[in-house]
């Protein structure tokens, strides 16, 4: 069996190998085949739909509980402030440098040797170790597609940069497109309706509005208008004003209740995009939390959008690396931050006992 130190060096390299190729959202291919290729050489049962991969824990398990361990292997573009080849995996001053590393390349190759380790042996659960793809854009073609295939989990391990903290909550995302209408008229005369004006207490509402039920870990459901149209040119009153309002969900209120909410407070046609990228959170009292806490490990609610809000079962989000460092010029991850990961999900996951759940 590897040991955690052997492990981290071997995470390592495969993470050096992934950085160096292209894997932008909806492009994952190439990194899709590495995975699959490397997962079979370990001598594993390994499947791919579309370009997630995925292995579980041989024998016979039907009757235990099932645990995912879950990452993405898509980035988003570089930025155009990178001063280095975001695709050339250096190592510097312990960090290792290049796109995707800690966004969410240290968490995926730390999960993959997790499970390679954590399957040598009889666990109380069935384990499955899946990386998907799409996660950066929240795609229909990632996790949301596998989940069907994967049968009922009880437990989802999400991997992101968190520190190696853990997230306990994490705010969810809904997407509004409003209209305020009016009529068209001349600005030079009392014709009209300004569809601006009828817009403005609306947008005021948005923010000022607080909803009732906060978070003890994600705080305030939080809505922010960002985006605003109106207007063909200067001497015509416009008939329609359209803005786009960012609304950040808590566990305390589903996106179909933040909307219904919504409607019975503003004038304006409201649009929301989807309803499906929802906030979630595990009870404190759930036993992988206790055993972080046993472990010394921090409890926060992340504000930063994953995977999780797709995944409809128990989940916690947590991860070596800096969330702060993601979608940066210049990303990197520390290399000692991996073999912090596989230590982590090992002390977490070894022999965990789900059965109170």
């Amino acid at each position: 069996m590897l040991d955690v130190k052997e492990a981290a060096g071997e995470a390592i390299n495969l993470l050096k190998e992934l950085i160096s190729i292209t894997s932008y959202s909806r492009e994952e291919d190439k990194t899709a085949d590495l995975l699959e290729n490397f997962l079979k050489k370990q001598g594993l049962d390994v499947h791919r739909s579309l370009n997630n991969v995925w292995v579980e824990t041989a024998g016979s398990s039907e009757n235990k509980p099932v645990i995912l361990l879950n990452s993405h292997h898509d980035t988003v573009k570089p930025n155009t402030a990178y001063t280095r080849d975001p695709f050339s995996p250096d190592v510097v001053d312990g960090k290792l440098y290049g796109l995707g590393s800690n966004d969410a390349g240290g968490p995926l190759v730390s999960l993959l040797f997790t499970f390679l380790i954590l399957s040598k042996k009889e666990q109380p659960y069935k384990l499955l170790f899946a990386a998907t793809a799409e996660e950066e854009v929240s795609g229909k073609n990632g996790i949301a597609a596998l989940l069907p295939e994967l049968g009922k989990i009880d437990l989802g391990v999400v991997g992101e940069p968190t520190l190696c903290q853990m997230a306990v909550a994490e705010k969810g995302l809904m997407v509004l497109d409003c209209v305020a209408r009016g009529k068209a008229g001349h600005a030079a005369r009392e014709e009209g309706i300004n569809s601006i004006y009828e817009a403005l207490p609306d947008i005021e509402w948005f923010r000022t509005y607080e909803f009732p039920k906060v978070s003890p870990t994600l705080g305030k459901v939080k809505t922010s208008v960002t985006q605003i149209e109106a207007g063909t040119q200067h001497n015509v009153v416009p008939d329609a004003c359209k803005f786009v309002v960012d609304v950040r969900s808590t566990e305390q209120y589903s996106n179909q209740e933040i909307y219904e909410i919504i409607q019975q407070h503003v004038k304006c046609e409201v649009n929301p995009r989807s309803f499906r990228l929802n906030s979630s959170g595990i009870a404190e009292t759930h036993p992988i939390v206790k055993k972080g806490f046993e472990l010394g490990l921090e409890a926060y609610g992340s504000p930063t959008l994953s995977d999780q809000a797709l995944m409809p079962f128990t989940t916690i989000k947590v991860g070596p690396g800096d969330s702060a460092r993601s979608h940066t010029a210049d990303e990197f991850i520390f290399t000692n931050e991996i073999e912090q990961g596989i230590r982590t999900y090992i002390n977490l996951l070894d022999q965990l006992d789900l059965g109170a759940v």
